[in-house]
């Protein structure tokens, strides 16, 4: 597998601040031709780094409630289910998840109704604390200097490396660190293929 090289990390850069820039753009800011950056970008998509094109909406111009910026402390062991809980609730934007079950999420609200909207997804009992704040503003700036393309292996959960192999089984993408580990993944699948 591939790693990432810089001309792949420009390409990266120029599609998330628009991901409507037309390849020959692109091809001029990298110095390839538009071809070949629609194959780095198929490739990339082909590992799953590029999972989709999105659009990111100025809510500043909708009118559907307040910007507010939500910090919950929880109940141990509960950080999964209510980060899952949020993230599917329409009014959520992000959500993000610490290791020690602190859950933080950013998401547009009715005015005057943050302990509505928290009382239909959460159950009670794992919030322990929680902070609501206005926000005043919000920006998204992914950065790609350094960053290498690491996958885990679907096998071990080692990082899958320069060396790693990609298998394509019933239209989902699985990663492999070596040979032997997609090999035993492989025929396990196969196995429960065959009994399901």
């Amino acid at each position: 597998m591939r790693g990432l090289d810089d001309t792949d990390r420009e390409i990266l850069r120029l599609l998330a601040e628009d991901a409507r820039r037309p390849y020959s753009d692109i091809a001029d800011a990298v110095d390839l031709s538009a071809p070949a950056v629609s194959d780095r970008v198929d490739r990339l998509r082909e590992v799953g780094l590029i999972r989709r094109f999105t659009v990111d909406l100025d809510r500043s111009l909708l009118r559907e409630g307040v910007p507010v910026l939500l910090s919950l402390s929880l109940r141990p062991g509960t950080g999964s289910e209510v980060s899952d809980a949020l993230a599917a609730t329409d009014a959520v934007v992000t959500v993000f998840r610490t290791v020690d079950d602190r859950v933080v999420c950013t998401a547009t609200v009715p005015e005057g109704d943050i302990e509505g909207q928290l009382a239909d997804v959460l159950e009670r009992d794992a919030v322990q604390e929680y902070d609501v704040r206005l926000l005043a503003d919000r920006a998204w700036t992914p950065g790609f200097d350094t960053a290498d393309l690491a996958p885990s292996c679907a096998e071990c959960d080692n990082t899958v490396t320069r060396e790693g192999e990609t298998e394509r089984l019933d239209g989902d993408r699985y990663h492999f660190c070596c040979g032997s580990c997609r090999d035993a993944f492989v025929e396990r699948y196969e196995q429960f293929s065959e009994g399901a």
